[in-house]
């Protein structure tokens, strides 16, 4: 077995822990939405997943637990949407999404 230094253990725990954090946020969202969560694609649910995960890269730590994923409004969960779509397919710049991924989810504070 080969030998993982600790950055690449740092790495993998970052990424879990990532991984933990927006799926918890989104659970938050689908059980808030109830049955209006089968309107979404998994390409929605993608493209949410990207820029929320984004964000919490971006943010410290006591602005991300501030947020209150079951306020987000129904527009503002489009607009995520859209950005990361947008972020994912680079027709925009990774920074302006997460800028205005963060406002938009900061507003739920």
């Amino acid at each position: 077995m080969p030998e993982v230094s600790k950055t690449g253990i740092g790495r993998r725990f970052f990424k879990l822990q990532r991984g933990k954090n927006v799926e918890a946020a989104i659970d938050k969202i689908r059980k808030t939405l109830g049955p209006d969560w089968k309107l979404y694609t998994q390409g929605d649910y993608e493209a949410l997943k990207h820029i929320i995960g984004e964000v919490w890269i971006y943010i410290d730590r006591e602005k991300w637990e501030a947020i209150s994923f079951t306020k987000l409004a129904g527009g503002d969960l489009r607009e995520l949407i859209h950005l990361g779509r947008q972020a994912l397919d680079r027709s925009i710049d990774a920074h302006t999404a997460i800028e205005k991924g963060s406002e938009i989810l900061l507003r739920t504070t």
